[in-house]
């Protein structure tokens, strides 16, 4: 499933009374003794509020980061994380979306965290008038952006260096995540009360068009061949989005509900989870009949979610929210290698190299 909080950290060894000190809005750097100097996948736990960092290099469990007491502020259900250059931002909604996204809570405010990569301190705690469902960097680092989940949806676009509200985008009811195409040409928002998807210029700021997809779309996952992948939760079905023609190419049924898409560049492969069995279902580009063909399925956890895969293409990583693991997975062999606890409810992960 696709928890609509997403997530992440600061260090456990720092103490309660450095903490209280803390202005709530801007943490500055404390010293933590941390140097997370190697390449990295940050896990967001929902449940736990804390992050998990595992070193690539042998695939260990090597930092986790408390953040429930971030500041003195109390920090719930963080979920999806992105980054830029050694910054994270970690949109936290929270409530607990692990069960799907069904639209979000009146009144609920939302955060985002600005989290230094290297040395797991926060540097920067937001309070988004609504709640949020992820915060995620402009391509080029400038800005932060993030969903407003209410009827009247909205974005807010903030200053990456001041924190101020730049822009608001009016989009469609209650929407999710909010993400940008590869070439970081468009970004993209999923309306789940409207089933529809808002394509925006980013530097204008303005919605260049809104497409129909299925019912209750969570996010639109970019992929390097030009395509966007957009998972209907209710309608268990992908939508492919072209990037340059704004249009919905083709509609994939699943007969399963998406937790999360993901495209592997270097293999041609679709991957999609499948939380209430536990299975990711991956296919495979027909050239001939110029469609995604299911091409098969492996097991991962109970509650498998989101995906993200290292560089060459090789190995992917699996979060497995009801089972508080993630699977280390061999992309040619569909096989699972290793299986890794982590905190409570994983969520969104991302790889830093």
């Amino acid at each position: 499933m696709k928890n609509r909080a997403t997530l992440v950290a600061i260090a456990t060894t720092i103490s309660l009374t450095v903490l209280s000190s803390c202005s709530k809005d801007d943490m500055g750097d404390m010293p933590m003794g941390k140097n997370i100097d190697y390449p990295a996948a940050y896990v967001v736990n929902g449940e736990s509020a804390t992050v998990s960092v595992i070193k690539l290099s042998d695939n260990t469990v090597s930092e986790t980061f408390d953040i429930m007491n971030s500041g003195g502020n109390m920090v719930m259900w963080p979920h999806h994380i992105y980054s830029h250059q050694n910054h994270l931002a970690i949109g936290v909604p929270g409530m607990d979306l692990s069960a799907g996204h069904s639209g979000g809570m009146a009144g609920m405010k939302g955060r985002i965290l600005i989290m230094d990569a290297v040395k797991g301190t926060v540097l920067k705690d937001i309070e988004t008038p609504a709640m949020n469902h992820n915060a995620v960097y402009s391509p080029d680092g400038t800005e932060i952006w993030t969903t407003q989940m209410a009827m009247d949806g909205k974005v807010l676009v903030y200053d990456a260096n001041t924190y101020a509200v730049k822009n608001t985008i009016a989009v469609g009811e209650d929407p999710a995540e909010v993400t940008f195409s590869m070439d970081g040409t468009k970004a993209y928002v999923c309306n789940g009360g409207s089933g529809t998807v808002s394509i925006i210029n980013p530097s204008s700021k303005s919605v260049v068009a809104t497409l129909t997809v299925g019912d209750d779309p969570v996010g639109a996952w970019p992929a390097a061949n030009g395509k966007m992948y957009v998972d209907n939760e209710a309608s268990q079905t992908i939508s492919v989005i072209d990037v340059a023609t704004n249009a919905v190419i083709e509609t994939i049924s699943l007969g399963f509900m998406p937790g999360y898409a993901a495209h592997n560049a270097s293999k041609n492969e679709l991957w999609v989870t499948d939380p209430m069995n536990g299975k990711v279902h991956y296919w495979s580009w027909d050239n001939g009949m110029s469609m995604w063909m299911l091409a098969g399925v492996l097991d991962a956890g109970t509650g498998a979610h989101a995906i993200v895969f290292t560089q060459d293409g090789n190995t992917a990583y699996v979060t497995n929210q009801e089972s508080n693991t993630v699977s280390v997975v061999n992309v040619s062999s569909h096989t699972v290698t290793k299986t890794l606890n982590v905190g409570k409810k994983p969520n969104g992960i991302l790889i830093k190299m």
